[in-house]
């Protein structure tokens, strides 16, 4: 089996020979570059299993980049900014990142979110999950597909776990702490907001399906089936 590729943009020349020489220990195959507007061509040329992505970048800004990503495909998006301010990183939840880590950081830390991405995007789901089946809609864990109508929908790792967490319990209310730890791997409360914003770009996905996803006011999050018309 390859070694899952992964990509760095990153302007600061240290720091990415920092990710890269920790991510390659670990053996993965990696490959960096300093310039939004030459990572987004890299991007174009080449398949990756995941982005590190800066924000503050020379060329092309990684907001911007992130935005060309997510609307080519599902390529896992991670981002390492000194932004650390909540609406930015909300921001960049917003773009579609699965995750946002905010300089400085640990390298050991970058590691082990690369990890729990890889694993989320790569189907770290265990195979003998069922697919779960409304009218009109289903969610395939081995494929990681969500078929609408008979039409695929295009999601991230984050959404799609979100998404097979809570149908796969209707009715149950779940915490926004619980839902980070299920989908992240992290449980505090200060990934609340997160957890909100993966949401919402969840909700707009479902199009006419986005009232299946209930807000329990004060609480959470809970899945309610769509009803046979």
């Amino acid at each position: 089996m390859d070694a899952p590729k992964i990509l760095i943009i990153e302007d600061e020349a240290k720091i990415r020979k920092v990710l890269r020489a920790y991510l390659i220990r670990e053996g993965y195959a990696v490959r960096e570059i300093g310039d939004g507007e030459e990572g987004l061509r890299i991007l174009e040329a080449e398949s990756f299993d995941l982005l590190l992505l800066d924000l503050m970048l020379p060329g092309l800004s990684g907001e911007k980049v992130a935005a060309a990503v997510r609307q080519r495909g599902n390529t896992p998006v991670l981002i390492v900014s000194a932004k650390s301010e909540e609406w930015e990183r909300l921001r960049g939840f917003d773009l579609g990142a699965d995750d946002y880590i905010i300089k400085p950081f640990s390298p050991r830390e970058v590691v082990a979110r690369v990890k729990a991405v890889l694993r989320r995007s790569g189907g770290g789901l265990p195979s003998d999950r069922t697919v779960i089946d409304f009218p009109g809609f289903s969610i395939n864990p081995e494929t990681r597909e969500v078929i609408i109508n008979d039409d695929t929908v295009s999601m991230t790792a984050t959404e799609f776990d979100l998404l097979y967490a809570m149908a796969g319990k209707p009715g149950r209310v779940f915490r926004r702490t619980q839902l980070a730890s299920i989908v992240l791997g992290y449980e505090h409360e200060a990934y609340g907001r997160t957890i909100d914003s993966h949401i919402k770009n969840l909700r707009k996905k479902l199009g006419n399906l986005h009232e299946s996803v209930q807000t329990v006011y004060g609480v959470g999050y809970r899945f309610s089936p769509p009803v046979k018309q």
